[in-house]
């Protein structure tokens, strides 16, 4: 059974599902649906064709579905899927996909969405994820599991940030950060490894080692990016962590790689 407070709308059509608690002055459109155990604390609208995960809190002021920022929007049907036990601080906006990027927005589950952090139209966020306070993602963006972004940094649309990647406060990352990779500075740069992020989630010491050697190897001087790659791929062919990270070199997308500032442009 749900608990709506008498100042609370819930538009006729939303799906609630058991334990849902719905807070003060909170708002819940025609087309949502509520997991088991999610709370709205008070102020909050969720609207649109939105699906928020069980034991998902959101807090006031956050506005979650509403149409996206994109000028080409024209009213298309397209959604919001927001996965389990995320955390959803005061102010957070996330918006709903659009047609030109599949017409859906993903966030996983256990994600940690701090105050007035922002995702845009069309982004695909991973499981563990935490935004800082006013972190703001354009449209397109992808980010990896296990991804922290500190606050202020602002991603541009269509750039990618592997799984286990750091990006510190207040940077602006316009290329791709590999993953387990770290990115600091307006106009990001490649900083090294998260290494404490590597650490604190139990990475064994052998593959942090691996993994800083293959990072010097990629960004050394000699030949180029992609030829780089094939010789880090043929020396660490049986280790996965390394292997992710040139998988997410090889693929690419419409952004360039982010770089380290020393490193010679391939």
């Amino acid at each position: 059974m749900s608990d709506i407070h008498a100042t609370a709308v819930v538009e006729a059509g939303a799906r609630l599902g058991e334990g849902v608690r719905i807070g003060p002055f909170s708002m819940v459109g025609s087309e949502v649906v509520l997991g088991d155990g999610c709370e709205l604390v008070s102020h909050a609208v969720v609207a649109g064709r939105t699906t928020i995960g069980p034991r998902t809190r959101i807090f006031p002021f956050a506005s979650i579905g509403h149409q996206p920022q994109d000028l080409k929007y024209r009213g298309e049907a397209s959604t919001l899927t927001i996965g389990s036990d995320c955390l959803i601080r005061e102010g957070v906006t996330i918006n709903p996909g659009t047609e030109g990027g599949g017409l859906e927005t993903v966030v996983g589950s256990h994600c940690a969405l701090l105050a007035n952090s922002h995702i845009g139209h069309d982004c695909r966020v991973g499981d563990h994820v935490i935004l800082s306070n006013n972190v703001m993602l354009a449209g397109h963006v992808t980010l990896g599991d296990y991804v922290i972004v500190g606050g202020g940094a602002a991603i541009i649309q269509f750039a990618r940030v592997g799984s286990h990647a750091f990006v510190g406060g207040l940077s602006g990352v316009e290329n791709d950060v590999i993953p387990y990779g770290m990115a600091l500075g307006n106009r990001a740069h490649l900083a090294g490894l998260n290494i404490v992020g590597l650490q604190r989630r139990g990475f064994s010491r052998e593959d942090i080692h691996s993994l800083r050697r293959a990072y010097r190897l990629l960004f050394a001087a000699e030949g180029t990016l992609m030829e780089r790659v094939d010789d880090v791929a043929a020396e660490f062919d049986k280790l996965a962590v390394v292997q992710e990270m040139l998988d997410f070199i090889r693929i690419g997308g419409k952004r360039a790689i982010c770089t380290p500032r020393e490193a010679r442009e391939a």
